[in-house]
């Protein structure tokens, strides 16, 4: 008998590894700023306009960029190829404008409130990027593809998978831009109250 709960506490253990590797990684989450200048709320917005990051045709105020590795332990099994483990490594990079010279005192408080609500809005995209790894790996951790002894089919199926998940988050992030940019949006007030501000 104690062999017999032994045997099943060994196996709940070994179930619940895959559990525990879906929670021991960490993104590394970095700041970097460009230069901007200015005295006053639209001084200092025309200059975001002219050095903020490119996206597209135009220039953001902010952006949210990141660089996704992985290192995975896919198996041949039966006849089968099976994802036993993924491990990503996450670095999230946010870019902010940051002035280069001392602000006048009450354009300094304007400042303040401006880029800590840029700040809040671009760890959104961030908090989406962590969520769009996790479903990755619960989406492709365990799968197993038959007939693959090379470990090749496997790796069409998984392609398949992350373009799903990765389209379903810039699509999040695209939308979640529009309403904080749209009529009354987050991110439309901080605009208008820096430049409205002095």
């Amino acid at each position: 008998m104690r062999a017999f709960i032994r045997l099943c506490l060994l196996v709940a253990a070994l179930l619940a590894l895959p559990l525990a590797a879906h929670a021991d990684w960490k993104p590394v989450e970095k700041v970097e700023t460009y230069a901007i200048s200015g005295q006053s709320g639209p001084e200092l917005y025309r200059s975001i306009g002219e050095n903020g990051p490119k996206l597209g045709v135009g220039r953001a105020i902010a952006h949210t960029n990141f660089k996704l590795t992985w290192t995975r332990d896919y198996q041949a099994r039966a006849g089968a190829c099976v994802l036993v483990s993924a491990r990503p490594k996450l670095i999230i990079t946010y870019t902010l404008p940051s002035p280069t010279s001392p602000l006048p005192p009450a354009i300094q408080k304007n400042w303040e409130v401006f880029i800590a609500g840029v700040s809040a809005h671009e760890k959104v995209h961030g908090a989406e990027i962590i969520d769009m790894v996790r479903k990755i790996e619960t989406a492709t951790v365990g799968l197993s593809v038959a007939d693959d002894p090379k470990c090749g089919k496997i790796r069409t199926e998984m392609t398949k998978r992350l373009s799903e998940l990765s389209q379903a988050q810039r699509q999040a992030s695209r939308d979640f831009d529009r309403v904080e940019l749209g009529q009354g949006g987050n991110l439309q007030k901080l605009i208008l109250a820096l430049v409205n501000g002095g």
